[in-house]
């Protein structure tokens, strides 16, 4: 580790150094690339002449105590020195071992949410509702931006589906352990004996997919244009600004009509569509190496029952590491940062100990 450690520092030196190149500071992209890199590699450098720090102070205590001169005070002090150096070098160690993690590259993008409804009929569609308005609060609280690219609106006010995209810095990096089987217990409306019914709803969750990414043939997509139309009539629009885009590949489908452009309506489902044919390569790439899906939360699988809502009791429960906060209403109202990270913790602890 320690070589590895000597080589980041290396690195983000001669990188510094480039950033007071003139020719580096006048060519905008070479710039931003190399901010992007000290970005990335400062607390790791910081942390590592934490613990060289620590490491240097506890062999100089080391030192005074073998000074047989010394009188008890001092021994003390330098024995106290000691073991808060030695303290204070296994926990920047640990914290190194987790900053040098393999990271997820897809951490800093934007993420496409894709709710449907599914168990439950209208109950499922009012709380696919329910999870739009929480994600779109905690973006919110992160001054991060939502738009809904494609949206299937029911009678009730709910969603069967709906497709929406968050833009910020580190988006994916918290909504990423959001894929899976949402289940939610509580009394319906309409329900007149009080009985508790149960419906499911599933999210999936994808980092947001650029051009450079992942290139489309356009000989291999078939388009159609079509009338939108939407709940109780509403939305309806004369002209076939609809647009309904067929990967004939991978046999990916996807709508939109939420624009009464045609063009914004296609340039919307063409970044859904390029989103989930990567998403759909990442998880080739992640069955291929069973042990990088063993090593995080969940898998990510869109069958997976993650969490579950229950409404009479205020509880909110995640399935994978067995928390249960009885703070439901805050949550629905956006306050998710005490969920995430504790996922993000368990996430964290998984892949140090497949890496052990």
């Amino acid at each position: 580790m320690l070589d590895k450690l000597e080589q980041v520092e290396k690195r983000y030196e001669e990188v510094n150094a480039q950033l007071c190149d003139p020719a580096v500071v006048s060519d905008m992209e070479l710039y931003k690339k190399y901010m992007q890199e000290i970005k990335q590699l400062t607390p790791v450098v910081e942390k590592f002449r934490e613990y060289k720090a620590a490491v240097a102070a506890e062999s100089g205590a080391k030192e005074m105590l073998e000074d047989s001169s010394l009188d008890a005070e001092l021994r003390e002090m330098a024995r106290e020195e000691v073991e808060q150096a030695h303290e204070n070098a296994e926990r920047a160690e640990q914290e190194l071992k987790v900053l040098l993690l393999p990271r997820d590259p897809n951490d800093d993008r934007n993420v496409i949410v894709e709710i449907r409804g599914g168990a439950g009929g209208d109950e499922a569609s009012l709380f696919a509702n329910s999870l739009y308005r929480m994600y779109s609060m905690y973006a919110a609280t992160k001054n991060w931006k939502s738009e809904i690219l494609s949206a299937n609106e029911t009678e009730v006010g709910g969603f069967k589906e709906i497709s929406f995209m968050i833009s910020g810095e580190g988006a994916y990096s918290r909504f990423k352990f959001e894929s899976g089987v949402h289940r939610v217990q509580r009394v319906p409306e309409t329900e007149s004996q009080g009985r508790i019914h149960t419906s499911t709803v599933t999210v999936a969750v994808l980092p947001e997919a650029e051009e450079v990414d992942i290139e489309i043939n356009p000989a291999d997509l078939q388009v159609d244009t079509f009338r939108s139309s939407g709940a109780g009539g509403q939305h309806i629009n004369k002209t076939e600004s609809a647009i309904r885009i067929t990967h004939i590949p991978t046999g990916t489908v996807v709508e939109c009509q939420d624009e009464r452009s045609q063009h914004k309506n296609r340039d919307k489902a063409m970044k859904i569509l390029r989103s989930r044919i990567l998403e759909a390569e990442r998880e080739k790439q992640a069955n291929e190496i069973a042990g990088e899906r063993r090593s995080q939360v969940g898998t990510g699988d869109r069958s997976e029952r993650i969490r579950t809502y229950n409404y009479p009791q205020g509880r909110l429960t995640d399935h994978r590491i067995g928390l249960t906060l009885y703070k439901l209403e805050a949550m629905l109202n956006g306050q998710l940062d005490e969920l995430i990270d504790a996922l993000i913790t368990a996430d964290t602890a998984e892949k140090l100990k497949a890496s052990e």
